[in-house]
């Protein structure tokens, strides 16, 4: 089953740039293994969680979000042990951090989390035409189409959160998306011809749902859904569910920047979280969440944005201009759980600070911080239940 094993050593308090970890902690031992066939990699005895690159996919660090473990393992005094899996889903790498009495316990556990993960992937991606949203953009125009329920539940939350931001958020915006990787590719803007008529196929007004028949229609010749905002937090939480049915308690899940913590590892009040400075040479820490039965989501550009003529533009993108965000902003978003944060973090960068921290209080359970860069100085505003947020000392 087990492929190879590699001891190795981990100076504490350092950060390692070519593991992109933040390591705190004296010196232990690491050991990790390749499970068989799966692409999960097993690793014990270390106390951060380490995020590598793999498989050919590059970690999004443009959450700027860092993770720390609040205590080493395996235990001394009980019976629980951490470890860590890693494997390729949603277009980045998801890290599972857990706490099981047993390998055999720990191992079945995350595969069960990750084969979840998996076939979230298969049925959202955009990037499989035979995934079941890329079949459901090819339906004839307004016939309604019943498909799974892990893709009409998804759908209803994500034209919710279209809803409640007025459209800053809009699963609709895949025109708009594709032309900017092109953009990308190119090192050219979309012409505002081509980016008017992609914007005659956006509008989640034109995405009618019937919860009754479980149907899906699209309204509107050339529509094309994007799960993008919201797939990898919701991928998270699902996964989270699964440990937990598994008597997984204390555990976390990080699908790029959308984290989904439960139980805080042993003995201590909860998981620290930190989040990066926006732009910050070695990606020095901010500020420390200490987050329990909970989630974090963080959106900017601070990785994922291509320069064109001197203009910096973001991967995210206003969906009612169709044009990419250029005003260089890091939300970051902590609820209960991952689809919330994740699918509260881009509307705030689209919608600006202030109607973004608005946007923000109106969820009683949600809370922001939003970090700005004003000539060069860093600046920060919170929502009103930031400072209720637990952080360490």
């Amino acid at each position: 089953m087990f492929l190879k094993s590699e001891p190795r050593t981990a100076a504490g308090s350092t950060f390692d740039r070519g593991r992109g970890a933040a390591l705190s902690g004296g010196e232990v031992q690491r050991k990790s293994v390749w499970l068989s066939g799966s692409g999960v990699r097993l690793a014990f005895g270390f106390p951060a969680v380490d995020f590598r690159r793999a498989a050919g996919l590059a970690l999004a660090l443009g959450s700027a979000l860092f993770l720390f473990a609040g205590c080493r393992s395996p235990s001394a005094s009980g019976p629980l042990q951490r470890f860590q899996f890693r494997s390729p889903h949603m277009g980045t790498l998801v890290t599972i951090t857990l706490y099981a009495p047993a390998t055999a316990r720990a191992t079945n556990a995350a595969r069960a989390a990750f084969e979840r993960s998996a076939a979230l992937d298969r049925t959202m991606t955009d990037y499989d035409p035979e995934s079941e949203l890329m079949r459901l953009c090819q339906r004839p125009v307004g016939v309604p189409t019943r498909v799974s329920d892990d893709l009409f539940d998804i759908l209803q939350k994500a034209r919710h959160f279209s809803e409640l931001s007025d459209g800053a958020f809009d699963i609709t915006v895949s025109p708009y998306v594709r032309l900017w990787r092109r953009a990308r590719r190119l090192g050219a803007v979309p012409s505002a011809d081509a980016i008017a008529r992609a914007g005659r196929a956006v509008g989640y007004q034109n995405l009618v749902l019937d919860p009754a028949r479980h149907t899906v229609s699209l309204l509107v010749p050339n529509m094309q859904l994007d799960l993008g905002g919201i797939a990898k937090g919701y991928a998270a939480d699902r996964a989270l569910a699964v440990l937990r049915r598994r008597g997984i308690t204390r555990a976390l899940v990080a699908a790029s920047g959308d984290i989904a913590v439960g139980d805080p590892p042993p003995g201590q009040r909860g998981w620290r979280v930190g989040i990066g400075e926006v732009d910050a040479p070695s990606r020095q820490i901010g500020t420390q969440l200490l987050l329990r039965a909970a989630a974090v989501s963080t959106s900017g550009d601070t990785e994922q944005f291509v320069e064109i003529q001197g203009i910096r533009y973001s991967h995210i993108i206003n969906p009612k201009t169709g044009m990419a965000l250029t005003n260089g902003i890091q939300a970051t978003i902590v609820a209960p759980n991952a689809t919330t944060t994740e699918g509260l973090s881009k509307p705030v960068c689209v919608l600006g600070v202030q109607a973004g921290l608005a946007f923000v209080d109106r969820f009683p359970q949600a809370a922001a911080l939003i970090a700005v860069k004003d000539n060069g100085r860093l600046i920060l505003h919170a929502s009103k239940r930031f400072a209720k947020v637990p952080q360490t000392e």
